[in-house]
C-alpha cells in the first residue's frame, strides 16, 4: 500500500506556481489576483477560506477577502459579483459554499462570468469540460486527477467507481475519468444513495472515489484487493478522547481499507490540500490568458 500524500504533492504544485509567478512579475506583469466571497461565520468555511488566503500569500498571489453577514440580500450579493466580473485587476474569484438558505445557489453560480469562474462551477465551464474543451475544472476533481497523475496511477481500461453524484465532486469526477486522455480512459460507474447492490458495485472498482459525505462509510468488504481508493470526505466525529472533542475522518474506514489498497489517500492530508492547490492552478491559468 502506498499513501498518496496530497499535502506533499500540493506543495510541489504550489512551488511550481510560485516560480511562474516570480517570472511573471520579473517580466513586468502584475501577479495573479484571486478574490473570495465569504458569507456568514461558518467555522468550516472560515477555515477553508483562511487556508486559501494563506496559500495565495505563499505563492505570491494577491488575494482579496470579501466577507458579508449571513443576512446579506441576494441582490446585494449579485451586485458584488457584477463588480468583480468587471474588475480588470482581478483574474478570478469564488463564492464559498454553502450559502444561506434565502440565496439561490444556482443564480449566484451562473452570475459569475466563465472567464473568472476559477471554481469551475458555471454551466459553460462544466459543459466544456464534459466535451473535453478548454475550461476551468472544478478544484476538487481537478486536484484528484493531478494527484493520480503525479503518482503515475494506471487508469486506462480500469473500472472507476465514483461514490457520490454531487455537481461539485461526483458528477465532474465521472466526466474526467472517462475522458480520452491520461488520467482517464476508464469505464465509469456513478453510485449514490439510491443505488441498489452498492457493495457489489464498489467491489468492481479498480479505482474507487468516495465522495458520499458519510464518515467511515466505505468498509473493507466493499473494496477490491489492490484497488486505488481516493477519499474525498472530511467529517467531524465526536471523540471525547481528543482535546477539541472531535476527530476528522473521511468517507473511508482507513484502518480497515488501507491494507487492501495499492494506493489510498489519507484524511486529512489527501484531497483537501490538492483542492486548494488546484484552485491556485486555475487562477494561474486565468492570469496567463490576460497577459
Amino acid at each position: 500500500m502506498e499513501l498518496m500524500d496530497g499535502k506533499a504533492i500540493a506543495k510541489q504544485l504550489k512551488e511550481e506556481i510560485a516560480t511562474e509567478v516570480a517570472e511573471m512579475i520579473s517580466n513586468g506583469h502584475r501577479p495573479p489576483h484571486l478574490a473570495v466571497i465569504l458569507i456568514g461565520n461558518n467555522p468550516a468555511s472560515e477555515t477553508y477560506v483562511n487556508a486559501k488566503v494563506k496559500a495565495c500569500k505563499a505563492t505570491g498571489f494577491e488575494s482579496s477577502l470579501l466577507q458579508f453577514p449571513p443576512e446579506i440580500s441576494q441582490s446585494t450579493l449579485l451586485q458584488t459579483i457584477d463588480e468583480l466580473n468587471e474588475n480588470e485587476e482581478l483574474d478570478g474569484f469564488i463564492i464559498q459554499l454553502p450559502l444561506p438558505k434565502h440565496i439561490e445557489e444556482k443564480i449566484v453560480i451562473e452570475r459569475v462570468i466563465p472567464s473568472k469562474d476559477v471554481d469551475g462551477f458555471h454551466p459553460i465551464n462544466v459543459g466544456k469540460m464534459s466535451l473535453g474543451l478548454d475550461s476551468f475544472i472544478s478544484a476538487t476533481p481537478g486536484g484528484i486527477v493531478e494527484l493520480l497523475k503525479r503518482y503515475k496511477v494506471e487508469t486506462e481500461g480500469k473500472h472507476c467507481v465514483v461514490l457520490g453524484r454531487s455537481n461539485i465532486v461526483g458528477a465532474p469526477m465521472a466526466m474526467l475519468m472517462r475522458r480520452n486522455t491520461y488520467p482517464g480512459n476508464c469505464t465509469v460507474t456513478v453510485a449514490h444513495s439510491r443505488t441498489q447492490n452498492l457493495k457489489e458495485i464498489c467491489l468492481q472498482g479498480d479505482i474507487l472515489i468516495a465522495a458520499i459525505g458519510k464518515p467511515d462509510f466505505v468498509t473493507a468488504d466493499m473494496v477490491k484487493e489492490g484497488a486505488v481508493v481516493v477519499d474525498v470526505g472530511i467529517n467531524r466525529v465526536d471523540d471525547a478522547s481528543r482535546e477539541r472533542g472531535y476527530r476528522l475522518t473521511g468517507d473511508v474506514d482507513f484502518n480497515g481499507v488501507s491494507p487492501k489498497c495499492s494506493f489510498i489517500t489519507p484524511v486529512p492530508g489527501g484531497v483537501g490540500p490538492m483542492t486548494i492547490a488546484y484552485l491556485l492552478n486555475n487562477t494561474m491559468i486565468a492570469a496567463r490568458k490576460r497577459m
